[in-house]
């Protein structure tokens, strides 16, 4: 789940934009993005995609042995 956090938080920061400013932004409750932020494991997958969809991204399947898709 650390990826998953320091994905948004760093992508979030570049935009300059707060928690607060960035949930609006992404249409979820504040609480949302500080559970994705601090690693939270018991997340809404529809929810966590809708933030990721800020950024051109959403969460699919990877095959963990598969290091080439990994490190995409």
């Amino acid at each position: 789940m650390s990826e998953l956090s320091n994905f948004v938080k760093t992508r979030r920061k570049k935009l300059g934009l707060s928690q607060d400013e960035f949930a609006d932004k992404a249409g979820v409750a504040l609480t949302v993005i500080r559970k994705i932020e601090q690693g939270k494991e018991n997340l809404s997958l529809s929810k966590v995609n809708q933030v990721l969809q800020m950024f051109g991204h959403v969460l699919g399947p990877i095959n963990e042995n598969d290091d080439e898709t990994r490190n995409s």
